[in-house]
């Protein structure tokens, strides 16, 4: 365990210096990464040729590579216990070429593989559902990263200076895998984020000096922390479907002049507004009495400026959009894959109601992939 601590320390001490985020992000981070509770926080250390791990009453956890490791295959299982999590920092700087990471992990902590500059494809399994913040920062060889077909949540900066994610820039500059929206730090003007979009990842839009009005969906719940920080330029949000408001959310956006909320708030971070000079319109889409029972700061200087706006009837449907459904029937099954076959077969007098439904992995177009995953994700919710 002396190891492990004094690696970490270093790394830390590394990062604080040489990343190129401010050491302020960094820290702010800490505050919104999901805490996975198990029944037994008692672990014994343990260590295999290549890593060291933490052995639990129900799982494993890596907590450690060794520095003479290149190519790292991690098992599914040691000692009959599942392997289901990658700790913080266990290879940052090394040297690995090569990572297989087995269908038992479901979470990669934070800095897990930074700077890891050899380090050339990722291929992410099935049961993942987490990559924290800067896991893969300055992986400056990572040019192809493969995901699951389903949506898999990331922290700020996960992938920044990795060429998989300029390379999906230059496709678009919203990047957008399985409904989750990773980055949209090189957006200009006017944003809408498609209603595909389940999931926008912490600092999201961070210090997009070109943005200048975004639209987010009803289908996002959580405004991540650091979402639009630092925004200089940023005008106008709509956040058309917002339950909490986290940490920096309009940090420091200092042009912001209107705000749309859906009725459906629950609460406000006390730093959600923090450095925030400026002075908005908030148009809150519920009443003044529910407005009066969102959980928020009621001194918060920004929100005691705004001017506030309360219009129960307004804002978008209540009706959530089913994934799948490109008939509009208000159900995602077998009729909609055979409406979306015959579409790609090009059969006269196909029409689809919304193609956008049928993009099964927010590519932006429908093809035999969407197909596949279409039939897949019916068969999965029978």
């Amino acid at each position: 365990m002396k190891q492990k601590t004094i690696k970490a320390a270093a790394f830390l001490a590394a990062a604080m210096l040489t990343a190129s985020v401010p050491l302020a992000v960094q820290n702010k981070a800490w505050l919104t990464e999901p805490v996975r509770a198990y029944a037994d926080d008692a672990y014994v250390n343990g260590e295999t040729s290549d890593f060291y791990y933490l052995k639990y009453s129900d799982h494993i956890e890596i907590s450690s590579l060794k520095e003479s490791v290149k190519d790292l295959k991690i098992p599914a299982e040691i000692d009959s216990l599942p392997v289901t999590k990658i700790t913080m920092s266990v290879g940052s700087f090394s040297e690995i070429t090569s990572l297989s990471i087995p269908e038992t992990v479901t979470e990669i902590g934070p800095y897990a593989f930074s700077y890891c500059k050899q380090l050339k494809s990722l291929t992410l399994p099935d049961s993942m559902e987490h990559v924290a913040f800067q896991a893969f920062e300055q992986c400056t060889s990572l040019s192809e990263i493969n995901f699951p077909d389903h949506l898999v949540k990331t922290g700020a900066f996960t992938f920044d200076g990795t060429p998989w994610l300029e390379a999906q820039r230059r496709k678009d500059p919203l990047v957008i895998i399985n409904g989750a929206l990773v980055d949209g730090r090189s957006c200009k003007g006017d944003v809408t984020v498609p209603s595909s979009v389940k999931y926008v990842a912490d600092g999201a839009f961070e210090k997009n000096k070109d943005v200048t009005s975004v639209v987010i969906p009803a289908s996002v719940k959580e405004i991540n922390a650091s979402t639009f920080w630092y925004c200089d330029n940023l005008v106008s949000a709509e956040l058309n479907g917002a339950e909490h408001i986290d940490f920096g959310v309009f940090a420091a956006c200092n042009k912001i002049k209107d705000i749309k909320i859906s009725g459906n708030l629950k609460s406000i971070d006390v730093r959600a507004f923090c450095d925030n000079e400026s002075t908005a319109t908030i148009t809150f889409y519920g009443t003044e009495d529910t407005w009066n029972k969102v959980d928020k700061d009621a001194d918060d200087p920004f929100l005691k400026r705004a001017k506030m706006v309360f219009d129960p009837n307004g804002g978008p449907s209540d009706v959530e959009e089913v994934r799948g459904d490109i008939n509009k029937d208000g159900k995602c099954d077998k009729s909609d894959a055979s409406l979306l076959l015959n579409w790609l077969l090009t059969k006269p007098n196909t029409t689809l109601a919304d193609w956008q439904a049928g993009d099964m992995n927010s590519d932006g177009k429908l093809t035999s992939a969407d197909l596949s995953a279409l039939k897949l994700y019916i068969f999965e919710n029978k």
